[in-house]
């Protein structure tokens, strides 16, 4: 019992002098990020002119739609591992929380935000506008085309794990949050969410109608719609920033308190 209570006054110890901010695994998780993806444009460069042209050849098969197999597999398990691992490991005595673990956990929070940003450039601006150039120049002969195959079942995903990672932290570690639903927060995470949806409204249109990769066509204004979801950052910032300035205060005070001690 006395183990286990030095154990408990431990951990606190060590979250009340831990770094605000882990920067290390946020520029980790950047670099990650870049990573994989510069070497999934490489592949698609490589393997998307030479067996990405023709959907019913037998290197599509090998080269394109085991990809997409694949990924949608490892995605979807990767997004239920991620969820159910922040709501196992979720906090379950909130009001024990000092002011400056809160805070520590908004700016962690932060961090949540850059990588889905990150995220989100990659899937929903870099790859789409590639997807735009890429059938401008090829003809599409089939729904999965490399460039889909990429965007759509890869990177649209990807980012939607994160923002779903980000609001279940949240949730689960953030007293603000776990009070309610904040509808700004659920735009930010379910607006971008939809643009996958979107993507089988896409596919429809494309079949009976035989038109251009345009952006202002009305059949993308979908994707445009659901993007600009992403300012509602700025919502969920402004709801917080009150109780982060408050807790900030606490923290300048209790240093303060410290130096005179």
């Amino acid at each position: 019992m006395a183990a286990t209570s030095r154990a408990v006054a431990q951990g606190v110890a060590e979250k009340e002098t831990a770094d605000l901010f882990a920067w290390r695994g946020m520029w980790l998780a950047v670099a990650a990020f870049f990573a994989f993806y510069i070497c999934v444009r490489w592949y698609e460069g490589v393997y998307g002119w030479k067996y990405g042209l023709d959907a019913f050849s037998p290197e599509f098969q090998t080269y394109w739609m085991n990809l997409l197999y694949i990924e949608l597999v490892v995605e979807a398990l990767a997004t239920a591992a991620l969820v159910s691992y922040l709501i196992k490991t979720r906090d379950r005595n909130m009001e024990a929380m000092t002011p400056r673990e809160e805070l520590r956990r908004y700016c962690t929070l932060y961090m949540w935000w850059v990588v889905y940003g990150v995220g989100l450039f990659w899937g929903a601006s870099f790859f789409t506008e590639q997807d735009g150039a890429w059938h401008q120049t090829v003809v599409r002969d089939t729904d999965f085309t490399p460039s889909h195959i990429i965007e759509f079942y890869m990177s649209y995903p990807i980012y939607v794990m994160v923002g779903l990672g980000s609001f279940t932290y949240a949730k689960t570690r953030i007293p603000y949050f776990a009070k309610g639903w904040s509808v700004p927060y659920l735009m930010l995470v379910f607006g971008p969410f939809m643009i996958f949806p979107n993507v089988g409204l896409n596919e429809w249109g494309h079949t009976f109608w035989f038109m251009e990769e345009l952006f202002v066509a009305p059949l993308h204004w979908g994707f445009v719609f659901f993007a600009w979801f992403i300012l509602a950052v700025f919502g969920v910032f402004l709801q917080i920033q009150p109780r982060m300035k408050e807790l900030i205060g606490r923290e300048l005070q209790q240093s303060e308190d410290y130096a005179r001690s």
